[in-house]
């Protein structure tokens, strides 16, 4: 049987590489295809030094640095990828990648990050965040947008079978695509961290400073309450925002290296979670170290993080606001968790669970063509 494997583009080693890295551990053979790559060697390492075969946009003046602009090619690009040799093609998509074009016998299962967030009900948001609301930029986007959708929603029909990265987003599937989906959470490398039980009188957040992620909010809250000590760690467009509140209690460590990053979470007293994620490793990472989290109600975050019974592992608040967080903080003051129930539920997340339920669900849809 031949594999291919198609992945949106190649650029940084993020969640959607982890699951990328973990499908050509299932099948190290596979040919690998993107949009672009301009892959770091140290990042390729992880792929097995894989290099992909990419489209025409890998040519293009500045693609390597400003590969978004050239989001509306992306759909003839990837479509021009000839898989006519392959009898399983796998899309890790979170963009076009499930676009490729694939014949009646081939079998097309497509892990699904997310539908495009910014074309469909994530759009609005996206606009304001970038200024454009108003203006001829603004309708011009908005119709691009448009197209993006209509062409996304029409390939749909070429994937066999949908996997997605959370329930959360299968119901998103579900909206934009009218298709069911099967849930394999992605993988998460929960032996890099330690389990600690001994917390230190500290809470923690780490991300990449962009508005959804809602850094600010979180430092925002902390200086609200002076008697209660916040870390954070990650650089990004908000970090002045987050400087501009940085006090006595509320410490901006700017971007920190991994081993950093590790050693605060697992001595936190919580990990703080504002953003409304399609899944969201962090907070399971925390877990890993048997550090319970604080998170927003929405989204992934609902089904890494249990937020009640004996087993809980944080606690949840419903709204992106100050006093949203500062009354969970209140909350979770009054109760206790147990570093090891932590630890446990992340181990639901495990790259070997990963491999074996892609295994499961590409050996069963295999069957069911056979059969057919």
């Amino acid at each position: 049987m031949r594999v291919a494997i198609v992945h949106d583009w190649l650029v940084t080693y993020a969640g959607a590489e982890r699951v990328l890295a973990e499908l050509i551990e299932m099948f190290p053979d596979a040919d690998l295809f993107s949009v672009i790559d301009f892959l770091a060697d140290e990042d390729r390492s992880r792929l097995g030094g894989k290099r992909a075969t990419t489209t025409f946009i890998q040519s293009l003046p500045g693609a390597a640095s400003r590969y978004r602009n050239y989001l509306p090619l992306m759909p003839l690009a990837i479509e021009q990828l000839d898989l006519s040799g392959y009898d399983l093609v796998i899309s890790s998509s979170h963009a076009v990648a499930k676009g490729v074009l694939t014949g009646p016998d081939q079998l097309h299962v497509s892990y699904v990050h997310s539908p495009i967030r910014y074309a469909w009900d994530m759009q609005h948001q996206y606009l304001r965040e970038s200024g454009l609301t108003r203006g001829m930029k603004s309708w011009l986007i908005r119709w691009l947008l448009h197209r993006m959708r209509v062409w996304d929603a029409r390939t749909a029909a070429g994937v066999d079978r949908f996997v997605c990265n959370s329930a959360f987003i299968g119901r998103r599937v579900a909206k934009v695509y009218g298709r069911t989906s099967s849930v394999v959470y992605p993988p998460v490398d929960i032996d890099r961290f330690d389990m600690v039980e001994a917390k230190e009188d500290f809470y923690f957040t780490a991300s990449r400073l962009v508005p959804y992620k809602q850094v600010g909010l979180i430092a925002e809250a902390f200086a609200r309450m002076p008697d209660r000590k916040l870390v954070v760690v990650g650089d990004g467009p908000e970090a002045p925002k987050v400087r501009k509140v940085a006090g006595n209690n509320v410490q901006y460590l700017g971007y920190q290296p991994d081993a950093v990053l590790r050693d605060l979470m697992s001595r936190a007293r919580a990990f703080v979670f504002a953003a409304e994620e399609d899944f969201g490793i962090i907070p399971v990472e925390a877990q890993a170290c048997g550090t319970p989290v604080i998170a927003y109600g929405k989204g992934g975050s609902l089904e890494t993080v249990i937020g009640e019974g004996d087993a809980a592992t944080g606690v949840f608040f419903h709204e992106q606001s100050v006093d949203a967080i500062c009354e969970a903080v209140e909350r979770f003051e009054r109760n206790r968790f147990s570093a090891a129930a932590c630890r446990a539920n992340s181990e639901r997340f495990s790259a070997r669970r990963f491999r074996e339920e892609m295994a499961g669900v590409i050996d069963a849809s295999l069957a069911e063509r056979s059969v057919r």
